[in-house]
């Protein structure tokens, strides 16, 4: 006769998160940092048409790393949630902490009840009217939450990438000076990379449009802004 085999439930979610870990190393990286006049989001992606970075709602933008088609399900979940409750209650009711406690349910209810959790890690954020109003949320697998300040490094080698941000960051530096700063922690991911903008996947919360505050950035315009902070270091030499 054979036994049953016991697995005791703290190996089993330990197994759990070893294996939604390593697939989310896989990937490659995204970073998020706050600059003066909104959100940078910034993603290692030279597909143009699987996007990590997405608009979800007038304030609100999602960036995410891990498998493609698991993430996917929750931007579009993200949608419906921010349209619904704008539609039935009021625009301004939507929020990315409303919307973080949304998926944070769903990964936790997914990562203790489903035989494989996802494997996705998840940035919600809000701009506010000025820096200290911004809001930025990350998720991880298992549904944890964490309120983040400043910037955000996921996916891939993201330890090495956010060593990088946390010795260039500071607080109020502009879109050029975030983006060289994101650019540079980004490739160091391996030794010798170079990212070009046509490797990148960039888009912005910028306070100062209206309305609908999120736009992504066409390889010109990212070129644009790394020659304007090399010039800018250049200058300051």
């Amino acid at each position: 006769m054979t036994m049953p085999f016991y697995v005791a439930p703290e190996q089993q979610m330990k197994d759990r998160a070893d294996y939604a870990r390593k697939g989310i190393a896989r990937g490659r990286s995204v970073v998020v940092l706050q600059y003066d006049d909104g959100i940078l989001f910034v993603a290692d992606n030279p597909s143009r048409a699987l996007h990590k970075i997405s608009e979800i709602y007038d304030r609100i933008a999602f960036a995410a790393v891990g498998k493609y088609n698991e993430f996917e399900q929750l931007r579009l979940a993200g949608v419906r949630y921010a349209d619904v409750n704008g539609y039935m209650y009021d625009r301004s009711d939507v929020t990315a902490r409303g919307l973080a406690n949304a998926y944070a349910q769903s990964l936790g209810a997914i990562f203790t009840e489903q035989t494989k959790p996802y494997e996705v890690e998840l940035v919600v954020a809000e701009v506010g009217e000025d820096a200290d109003s911004d809001q930025i949320y990350r998720l991880t697998f298992d549904g944890s939450v964490a309120d983040e300040h400043g910037f955000v490094a996921m996916g891939g080698a993201a330890d090495a990438v956010a060593t990088a941000l946390k010795e260039r960051y500071r607080d109020g530096e502009s879109l050029a000076e975030a983006m060289q700063i994101a650019v540079h922690a980004l490739q160091q991911q391996d030794a010798d990379r170079v990212l070009e903008a046509e490797k990148l996947e960039v888009a912005v919360l910028d306070r100062n449009r209206d309305r609908r505050l999120f736009r992504r950035l066409p390889a010109s315009r990212i070129d644009e802004l790394l020659a304007s902070s090399r010039g800018e270091a250049s200058a300051e030499g």
